[in-house]
């Protein structure tokens, strides 16, 4: 039985990030058609990523108390609606209607993870997270390719209409998966249990589960250097070697790939070796020296090496680090955690792109890689003072 429901919630993830996946590289064209300055341009994922940020606690919280497919279907309804906003919009200002209504009804993957947590055994929770992570990274490898082809080669009559077309009927799709393909996780004795409980905010959450704040503090800090590397690289690669869209999209393809197969099945091989903590540190390194590489590649062969440990890194640390954070749940509040957990990664989102510009424009090309790797490498300590401490010895008098 749980394994039909994590391949059904592994198809609806897919489904879902895929629609989304197909407009994220549309976005900059769109925005460009209306005149966007390149600063605009950049406050429009900005948009989207601060307001996931404040919604993703709320939503956690919603489907602690009302049940995970509510939110799943409410959500993925959201997005349907802000993915045809996008494709109609008209002017600028219905661009960032739709990017901050599909942000505020992002806690699709907060629930999922939730899910994943609710119908999983304690010793496979890492690998049934990697298996989401892994949807949510196949969608993301796709969807660009797809969103490309649906548009057209040709900028100027290129038709962002039926991309956003196709995004919505995935989005009505999945909607149709979770109706009759879902069955709820989180049982009504569950959710009474919730609500007999006081609600925790994230930030009171925070501040009585050290664990967690260490671990979702880690999580900022590499999902930031990840937003560094996506929102720059392709700048980079066009000053400092001449690809062109072709081959940046080939390299990031081949990255998003590793991280794919390393949290669908590397993490299953070994977690039980290893264990969430030295797996999610072995990540950390891994993706530091990736960005290092990168930072310093003399040609092409050497910047797909670094882009490869920087895929093996974040696929080996994120499923580990989500289930390090289910771990500091308890049965009636996995939601809340999970979204207070997903909210640094948004935070995290909010700050890279923003960072990345001014660091290129300052310092040079290397820069945004070499920050990304200062700032990565502290995740580490954060991990390793997540471990579980062991109770002290009481001396008998």
């Amino acid at each position: 039985m749980r394994n039909k429901q994590l391949g059904s919630l592994f198809l609806v993830s897919v489904i879902d990030i895929l629609g989304f996946g197909i407009l994220i590289p549309l976005v900059p064209y769109m925005a460009d058609r209306f005149g966007a300055a390149p600063a605009v341009i950049t406050a429009l994922f900005g948009a989207y990523s601060l307001c996931q940020l404040i919604a993703a606690p709320f939503w956690g919280r919603l489907s602690d108390r009302y049940g995970r497919r509510p939110i799943l279907i409410s959500s993925l309804a959201g997005a349907c609606v802000s993915y045809l906003i996008l494709g109609l919009a008209h002017s600028l200002g219905w661009l960032f209607a739709s990017r901050i209504l599909g942000g505020f009804m992002a806690g699709n993957i907060a629930a999922a993870f939730a899910y994943a947590s609710d119908v999983s055994l304690p010793e496979k929770r890492a690998a049934s997270l990697g298996m989401i992570g892994a949807a949510i990274g196949i969608g993301f490898t796709l969807g660009p390719a797809v969103g490309g082809l649906l548009a057209g080669n040709d900028l100027r009559s290129a038709s962002f209409v039926l991309p956003a077309v196709v995004s919505a009927c995935l989005s009505l799709f999945a909607i149709l998966l979770v109706t009759f393909r879902l069955p709820e996780s989180n049982t009504v004795e569950r959710r009474k249990e919730h609500g007999s409980r006081a609600r925790i905010g994230p930030v009171r959450m925070l501040i009585e589960r050290p664990a967690l704040r260490w671990i979702a503090t880690a999580a900022l800090l590499v999902t930031f250097s990840q937003a560094i590397l996506e929102s720059i690289f392709a700048i980079w690669a066009l000053n400092k070697f001449g690809f062109g869209p072709r081959t940046v999209g080939l390299l990031m393809f081949c990255l998003a790939c590793l991280a794919v197969l390393m949290q669908g099945g590397g993490v299953r091989l070994l977690v039980p070796r290893l264990g969430e903590i030295k797996l999610a540190t072995l990540g950390i390194c891994a993706y530091v020296a990736g960005l290092i590489t990168v930072a310093e590649a003399p040609s092409l062969v050497i910047t797909g090496l670094g882009l490869a440990l920087c895929g093996v890194g974040v696929g080996a640390f994120n499923p580990s680090a989500s289930s390090l954070a289910s771990k500091q749940a308890d049965v009636h509040d996995r939601g809340a955690v999970m979204g207070t957990y997903q909210s640094s990664s948004s935070l995290a989102r909010v700050i890279g792109p923003f960072v990345s510009g001014p660091v290129y424009a300052a310092l040079g090309p290397s820069a945004p890689f070499l920050t990304g790797a200062c700032v990565t490498v502290f995740a580490v300590w954060f991990i390793w003072r997540a471990r579980p401490q062991a109770p002290v010895p009481v001396e008998q008098g």
